[in-house]
């Protein structure tokens, strides 16, 4: 290898921040350079972030290896006593293009107190590799202290970004040739002056952006300004992914979360009526502990009656300096048997949605391989192969491993 590559783990901040640090290592001229974006959302992606970086170096012998990300800000010094690691930064100094510059002076180790950061970086990317679709961050770090969450601190508490600058951002990127852009944050919900005030800013500010989506939302900061938006037009894309984690009432006071299984199913209810075509996204974490049988029953019920089809399903991993760590755990082996459990059930959700699609028309946003995404982010398989990141109206033929099959229309 050559110039730098940046391998992304985890999340859509992570790959936002990762284009912003090819940028930096390019402009450093940091040749031979591997960068890895880790993940430390549970156990198992840290334990994927070591593998990474040892395989990262397998390949690349003599390259310098550069490890950042939230695993990297949480247990700087796990990842900097690697053989393989040359240099562990955090999740402050991997934004900063003076990290890159290849210096004998560098500290190996240079990770901030990232709870002592007071405002979110105005941050801009030209483009991102290999990727349709666009990805603006509106916002870093979280206030909220869910008990099985380890992630504030590797991004510190919520600061946002100032509504001007991801205006320009989206403009920028619009102008690029993209015609999707997707909101990421930590915890977007949360957004100083409000998400829903947000989106009808840019909405108005940048009409050339063709689609507009948003990444996980917060199911108790859900609110009616939001809700009158899924009705207002085409643009503000009818898919919302939400942060459920689970269907049971005493099991979600456990993880401290701010939402009941209620007020899902009356969110989800009020957006179908605002939005009748909407779908529905949602984080699930199974066999969380003293979930009982009847408990995780709660769950899939859950799915099953808010018609949650998109499903991120997490079996529980205990995190180190977690309160829910320190609960009666239900073990790996029953939380791997009710995420599979769970991931069916969503798999039937979903299946019986597609069916319903069949004959519809839809705008699909193409990628590579002649595959692409709806409105709804329903992944689409086209008979020809369209040049990546157009938008193209097909219409429903079939259905087939719960991937939609289209035909272009002319």
């Amino acid at each position: 290898m050559t110039g730098p590559r940046v391998i992304t783990l985890g999340c859509r901040l992570n790959a936002f921040e990762s284009e912003v640090m090819r940028g930096h290592a390019e402009a450093a001229g940091a040749e031979d350079t591997v960068i890895i974006n880790s993940c430390a959302v549970t156990s198992e992606a840290e334990r994927q972030a070591r593998q990474t970086i040892r395989r990262a170096r397998k390949d690349n012998p003599g390259a310098r290896i550069i490890v950042t990300g939230c695993a990297a800000q949480i247990e700087p010094e796990k990842f900097a006593a690697m053989a393989e690691v040359d240099q562990v930064l955090g999740n402050t100094e991997k934004l900063l293009p003076e990290s890159y510059r290849a210096s004998a002076a560098a500290p190996p180790v240079q990770v901030a107190d990232i709870m002592t950061e007071a405002t979110a970086p105005k941050l801009t990317v030209p483009g991102f590799e290999n990727r349709s679709r666009a990805f603006i961050q509106v916002q870093q770090g979280c206030d909220h202290r869910c008990t099985f969450c380890i992630i504030p601190f590797g991004r510190g508490n919520s600061r946002s970004v100032p509504a001007a600058h991801i205006i320009a951002q989206a403009r920028q990127l619009t102008e690029a040739g993209y015609k999707e852009a997707v909101l990421t944050g930590v915890d977007i919900s949360s957004f100083d002056d409000g998400l829903a005030a947000l989106v009808r800013q840019l909405l108005a500010a940048v009409p050339e952006l063709a689609r507009l989506r948003l990444s996980s939302l917060d199911p108790a900061m859900v609110d009616a300004e939001l809700i009158a938006l899924a009705a207002d037009g085409p643009r503000l894309m009818p898919h919302f992914h939400l942060s459920v984690q689970a269907g049971n009432d005493l099991i979600l006071k456990r993880m401290k979360r701010r939402h009941d299984a209620a007020q899902v199913i009356e969110i989800c209810a009020r957006l179908r009526q605002a939005r009748a075509d909407i779908q529905f996204g949602a984080d699930l974490i199974a066999g969380f502990p003293t979930e009982t049988d009847a408990m995780f029953a709660d769950t899939v019920a859950l799915v099953e009656e808010a018609g949650l089809a998109y499903l991120h399903v997490f079996p529980y991993s205990p995190r180190p300096g977690t309160p829910a760590a320190l609960m009666p755990q239900s073990g790996a082996a029953t939380a791997r048997a009710r995420a599979q459990e769970l991931r069916d059930t969503g798999n039937r959700v979903k299946a019986e949605i597609f069916a319903r699609m069949i004959g519809r028309r839809a705008w699909v946003l193409t990628e590579k391989d002649g595959k692409g995404y709806t409105e709804h982010y329903a992944p689409v398989r086209m008979g020809n192969a369209p040049e990546p990141g157009n938008l193209m109206p097909v219409e429903i033929t079939a259905v087939q491993d719960l991937v939609l099959t289209a035909e272009p229309l002319r």
